[in-house]
This record gives C-alpha cells, sequence and structure tokens, in this order.
C-alpha cells in the first residue's frame, strides 16, 4: 500500500469515526446535526467539526439567503476570554485585541467575592459599569477633594471620569459581578494606575517626606502582586465608610437603571440611560432592552457613533446591513458581546423562549436611534410606493410613533 492510498484510507476513517460519533451523540440528545446546506446549495460536513458551536451559531453555519458580502467579526463571547484569578475574585476582558472592529469601546466582566476588593486605582479612560448580580460598594474623590461613597445592586450603574481615583468591594452575602465599559477600545485592565503599584515604585524618603512620617513607618508595604483584587474583611453598613466632614460630589457617580420608566411595548421594555437622567456619564449612554419570546428589536440605525452591546439572558440573533448590499448575520446568547459600526442598519430578535436582554452601550453623552419604520411613516406616501411598491395594506401598518420592540 503506498502512502497516498494509505493518508486516504486512515482519512476516510476518521470521517466515518465522526460521523458514527456525531449519529451516537444525536441519538442520545435527540437533536439533528446541523449540516451547512439548505436546499439546492453546501453540503453536509463529514468533520472534525465542533457541534456545539455549530449549534451555538446556526446563522454562521447556514446564513440567511439575504446574507451578502463581506463584513468583519461582530462577535465575541466573555467565554472565549483569558480569566485572571486573584484571591478576592477573577476578570476577563474584551478589547480591541479580542474584537478588532471595535476602536472605541471594551469591556471587563468582574468578580468580587464577599469583601474582594478591586484595589484603589485610575485609568485614563472613563469607567462605566452594570451590576450583573449581588452587591458591592464603591468609592471615589474627584480634583476637588469631594467624597463619594455608595452601594450598588443588580441593574445599578456607576461612572467614573477618567483620572478620578476609585475602589469597588463585594458585599455580604456573596459579593457581586459587573460589567465594566471604557470609552477606548485599547483600553487594557491590566495597565491601570495601581495604588500599590506607585508606592512600590517610589523612594523610601520620598514617601516618607510626603505623608510626613518616618521611613520606617513606609517599610512593610504589600507588593502590588498581593493585591489588584484581594480579600479583605466585608465592610460594615454604609455609614461606617462615611468620612466625617467630607463634601459629597455635586453629581453623583451612581444611577439605578431599574428605576427607570420603561418606553412598553406588548413585547418588551427599553430603558435609556445618558446624560439627560444620569448627567456625570459624559461619554457612554447605554439602553437596557428586554425582547419577549418572538419579538424583535426593530429595524433600526444610530446616527452618532457605534453600538457595543452586552447580552445577559436569553438568544438571540442580529442582522447587520452595511449597503454596498453587504449583510452578515449573528447569533448571541448570555455573556457575548456584539457590534454594530456607525450608522449600519440592524434587528435582534429574540430566538429563544425565554425573554431577552442586553444592553446596547454607545460612546456618547446621547442616546439617537432612527426607525426604519417611523421614517417611511413620515415619508410622503407616494414617494413610498415609488420605491418599494408597498399595497395600501403596507401603507396603513406603518407607524408614526417609534415602537422600539415588534412582535413576533
Amino acid at each position: 500500500m503506498d502512502e497516498v492510498t494509505r493518508r486516504a484510507m486512515l482519512a476516510a476513517t476518521a470521517a466515518g469515526s465522526v460521523l458514527t460519533l456525531a449519529s451516537a451523540a444525536n441519538a442520545q440528545t435527540a437533536e439533528p446535526i446541523p449540516q451547512p446546506q439548505r436546499p439546492g446549495h453546501g453540503g453536509t460536513d463529514p468533520g472534525p467539526r465542533n457541534v456545539v458551536r455549530d449549534r451555538q451559531n446556526p446563522d454562521l453555519l447556514v446564513p440567511p439567503s439575504t446574507d451578502h458580502g463581506t463584513l468583519p467579526n461582530l462577535r465575541f463571547s466573555f467565554a472565549d476570554a483569558h480569566v485572571r484569578q486573584e484571591t478576592g475574585g477573577w476578570t476577563r476582558q474584551i478589547t480591541v485585541r479580542e474584537l478588532g472592529i471595535s476602536k472605541e469601546i471594551a469591556g471587563v466582566n468582574m468578580r468580587l467575592n464577599a469583601g474582594g476588593i478591586r484595589e484603589l486605582h485610575w485609568h485614563k479612560a472613563a469607567e462605566w459599569a452594570y451590576m450583573l448580580y449581588g452587591t458591592a460598594r464603591i468609592t471615589a474623590i474627584d480634583a476637588q477633594g469631594r467624597n463619594f461613597v455608595d452601594d450598588v445592586g443588580v441593574g445599578d450603574l456607576w461612572y467614573f471620569p477618567s483620572g478620578v481615583p476609585h475602589s469597588i468591594q463585594g458585599l455580604s452575602p456573596d459579593g457581586c459581578e459587573f460589567l465594566l465599559v471604557f470609552d477606548d477600545g485599547d483600553f487594557d485592565e491590566d495597565n491601570t494606575f495601581l495604588l500599590s503599584d506607585w508606592f512600590k515604585h517610589t523612594p523610601n524618603d520620598v514617601l516618607a517626606k510626603n505623608f510626613g512620617v518616618p521611613g520606617t513607618s513606609l517599610a512593610h508595604l504589600p507588593d502590588p502582586s498581593e493585591l489588584y483584587i484581594f480579600n479583605a474583611k466585608v465592610p460594615g453598613p454604609i455609614d461606617s465608610d462615611k468620612i466625617a466632614g467630607a463634601t459629597p460630589v455635586p453629581q453623583t457617580f451612581s444611577h439605578k437603571m431599574l428605576a427607570q420608566q420603561p418606553s412598553k411595548t406588548k413585547s418588551g421594555t427599553v430603558r435609556i440611560t445618558d446624560t439627560s437622567v444620569f448627567p456625570v456619564s459624559k461619554t457612554i449612554a447605554a439602553a437596557l432592552v428586554e425582547v419577549e419570546p418572538g419579538g424583535m428589536r426593530e429595524m433600526h440605525w444610530h446616527p452618532n457613533t457605534d453600538e457595543w452591546q452586552y447580552y445577559i439572558d436569553g438568544q438571540a440573533r442580529m442582522g447587520v446591513f452595511a449597503a454596498s448590499g453587504q449583510a452578515r448575520t449573528f447569533d448571541f446568547q448570555a455573556g457575548d458581546v456584539g457590534f454594530v459600526p456607525f450608522a449600519m442598519g440592524h434587528y435582534v430578535e429574540n430566538t429563544g423562549t425565554t425573554t431577552l436582554r442586553f444592553l446596547e452601550i454607545f460612546k456618547s453623552s446621547y442616546y439617537a436611534d432612527v426607525s426604519l419604520n417611523q421614517w417611511l411613516a413620515l415619508t410622503p406616501p407616494e414617494l413610498v410606493k415609488a420605491h418599494l411598491k408597498f399595497d395600501d395594506q403596507v401603507m396603513a401598518a406603518l407607524h408614526k410613533e417609534k415602537f422600539p420592540i415588534v412582535p413576533g
């Protein structure tokens, strides 16, 4: 048997093994093995392949026939991000390195155990946050020495402008988890200004002079490698952390997003948070979107900036229209990040059986979107008909008011 024949037989055996294993898995799960084909197009994939991934991304494996052309990747999952584990919790990030299209926004997912502290630090980028789980205590001061301390829970936000020093600590009973968003796609969570790091890299006599204490008092400072996210005692009631005589910041650094009255339709809700309701958040605006099964975030676009998304609950697919006949469809589930470049038309459809919940986030002081439905409704009818050949029934169905969530 020559080498070419031997390799061909091994390849055929391997392919057969993959199909046999896939058939066995199929028999156990009673789910069909997805194949990259539709009537008259594509074909089966005998492997090697990752069937779990294919099931998670059906619109990549079998794109809608309306998809066309090439677009950059507009999806990345925190499940594929490196996790940095520390004594007080963990962190992982999605920056321009992971999602190359996102030049102006980066995201960090962080978990602090009860008592766990993200050490005192500051950034060049502004920090916006959404609380996903548990409770935390946040602290900060501004450049005028005005003080801020608050406890935040699920659905609460905070925003620390660039250069503002701050801390985060997990509270009882089980700490917290949150999403951080930074107004710089090149942001790196490992490249922040850390309190302990500055002390380590400053001569002892300079530290002593600065604080007016003997140098021996500063001889046993902890190594920065021991901090970053580290364990500490769970703090007491918030009043115990209030600084006597301190002047509070004039604009609060926290906001209760879930307390906002949402825009409602029968298929979902939208809560918009920008400087109109959270004045300190000068560079990040956001919307919390909830879509019931079968519903859809209507076809629209944003006239001011890119959209960075974080999926909290449920399953979704997003279709993006990029002009020049380009269109592409992506699938999402909890923990995924999506991206829509500036001004591109898109929709987000609930493809699951539970409520879809996700954040739309923008590097902007204000939220803005343009509804396709509303645009057509407010355009002279004969002009619309000349373009799309709509009949009277379709024209009558158009909405002059914006309905951000539409039913299935």
